[in-house]
């Protein structure tokens, strides 16, 4: 065995060893033969009982005693490397290890074993990390997939799943996929992003969040409209926080992502269909199940099909400062895809009517967005206003004025007031919230620079 990765080192003796690369032929060697090794001499049952630290510790002591029978000598960089692989194929996600660690990377994609993109600061770019081949991105893949009952086969090619962390996972495999396994992670922020963060990264401006602290506190159902990525889960997050402490919280979600760092806070998460076709959840059986629960808040990560008509009957009856987001590129299209979705429902009413009862449902939209630079920004605000005659108007409050694009592709621009001061100022007065009406004056280029 020593001899062959003698004859191994003699061919590779000037290579340069980067962890996750896959150029070095002989610590690809070591790393196949030791986990051949821990497959087939150790109580794999056994290990797996062990804490994630014990188990590292323990998967470190058998390789070392292995190389050590086996009269394997390697260089301590090497040796550290191999280890370090072995770890991560064993109880880690191989390659994808560091890119999960790595706490600027927001999402991690994987467009086949020899190319894997990563988004920092809002902008895709593709990273040095490759896999050996397709099965091995399977394998990664399956570790993901196994400990939470999950599975991904020619029979069912499509699973959604959840790391420890509660980053979100989607993989796709042939024959869905035509460029072997697809990987999808949007990653878990271990710190939930607070109000004063998205002012800070000028998300919004300090009197729009002033004011959405307002509507939260006093109870305005509000809408979360934006497209994939821009922003509405960590909005939602933020927002949630507004809710006073001595109020009950139900959280409704397809993919558990929130953090609500509070009190009385009673989570539920959608369940798929299991292999047989039985044991779905939907999000739907949990909004009715909800309110059944005594909550003062429903907060539903996501809309997007009958469990609309639902939210918005809880908005009705009584659970007023619920909060929901829905993808929708501006606040009416937001309207259009609710309205739609209550007639997937199935309930068979006008359409004048639906509109009417989701208008007396809302009271707040927030419009997010990721520009082309990769920043995410609240570029509305809107109130939801009903007329006495049953129509309605979408009021706009602050937008986001873009001014420029500049030579390296960055906006520029700044938040303001229409001018349009909100009805719902009133409610917020009783709520013993009070927002002076200059905060609503527009802001002019020069002044806000």
């Amino acid at each position: 065995m020593a001899s062959l990765f003698d004859k191994r080192k003699e061919k590779v003796s000037t290579s340069k060893l980067q962890s996750y690369q896959y150029e070095n032929h002989l610590v690809d060697d070591l790393v196949e033969h030791y986990k051949a090794r821990l497959l087939r001499d150790t109580n794999l049952e056994a290990l797996t009982k062990l804490s994630q630290g014990e188990m590292r510790l323990s998967i470190e002591q058998y390789v070392s005693q292995f190389m050590a029978e086996e009269k394997v000598i390697i260089s301590r960089h090497d040796k550290e490397i191999l280890i370090s692989r072995i770890l991560d194929e064993s109880v880690g996600y191989g390659p994808l290890e560091p890119l999960i660690n790595d706490p600027s990377i927001t999402e991690v994609l994987v467009n086949g074993f020899n190319e894997v993109y990563v988004e920092r600061f809002g902008k895709l770019e593709l990273s040095e990390i490759s896999f050996r081949d397709d099965d091995h991105v399977r394998h990664i893949v399956d570790r993901i997939v196994a400990p939470i009952g999950r599975r991904i086969d020619e029979s069912s090619p499509m699973v959604d799943a959840r790391l420890p962390d509660g980053s979100r996972v989607n993989a796709v495999i042939p024959p869905i996929s035509l460029n072997g396994t697809l990987l999808s992670i949007r990653k878990f922020r271990k710190d939930p992003f607070k109000m004063e963060d998205l002012i800070q990264f000028h998300s919004l401006s300090s009197a729009m969040g002033e004011f959405l602290d307002g509507i939260v506190k006093a109870k305005m159902n509000t809408l979360i409209s934006g497209g994939t990525g821009s922003g509405k889960t960590t909005i939602l997050n933020v927002l949630a926080a507004s809710i006073p402490h001595g109020e009950r919280v139900v959280t409704i979600e397809d993919s558990a992502e929130l953090r609500l760092n509070r009190p009385n806070v009673a989570g539920l998460e959608a369940r798929p269909a299991n292999v047989e076709g039985r044991g779905e959840v939907s999000i739907r059986q949990l909004v009715k199940n909800a309110l059944r629960m005594r909550p003062d808040r429903i907060i539903v990560g996501e809309v997007r099909s009958g469990e609309a008509f639902d939210m918005l009957q809880a908005m009705n009856t009584g659970h007023e400062g619920s909060l929901t987001t829905v993808h929708a590129n501006s606040p009416d299209d937001a309207l259009r895809r609710v309205e739609a979705m209550v007639v997937m429902a199935g309930m068979e009413l006008p359409s004048h009517i639906v509109r009417e009862y989701i208008v007396g449902a809302l009271d707040i939209i927030i419009q997010a967005t990721r520009l082309t630079d990769g920043t995410r920004k609240i570029v509305s605000v809107s109130e939801v206003v009903k007329r006495d005659d049953g129509s309605h108007d979408v009021k706009e409050i602050f937008y986001f004025k873009r001014t420029a694009m500049n030579a390296d592709g960055t906006i520029t621009g700044y938040f303001t007031p229409t001018g349009y001061i909100p009805k719902c100022l009133e409610k917020l007065k009783v709520f013993g919230i009070s927002i002076p009406e200059h905060m609503f004056i527009p802001i002019h280029e020069e002044v806000y620079q």
